[in-house]
């Protein structure tokens, strides 16, 4: 029985310290964090939403090598 309350012991105590690190965590107010996410999105563009931002001049995703897909076909 005594392990048993050991063990419940040990996993309160665990958990207690697992909350005290969270609390040591910077926070910030959501206003403030709200204001960087909506300037993070209108200034940077996002080339998945065409519609906003229009087509890009050149795919960013795409290889800068020469020619040809660089695909290999086993």
């Amino acid at each position: 029985m005594s392990s048993v309350l050991d063990h419940k012991l040990r996993k309160i105590i665990e958990h207690n310290n697992r909350m005290k690190e969270q609390l040591e965590l910077p926070r910030i107010p959501v206003s403030q964090a709200s204001e960087s996410l909506i300037s993070y999105t209108q200034n940077t563009k996002d080339y998945l939403l065409p519609s906003i931002w229009g087509p890009p001049s050149q795919d960013p995703f795409a290889s800068q090598s020469g020619g040809g897909c660089g695909c290999s076909v086993m």
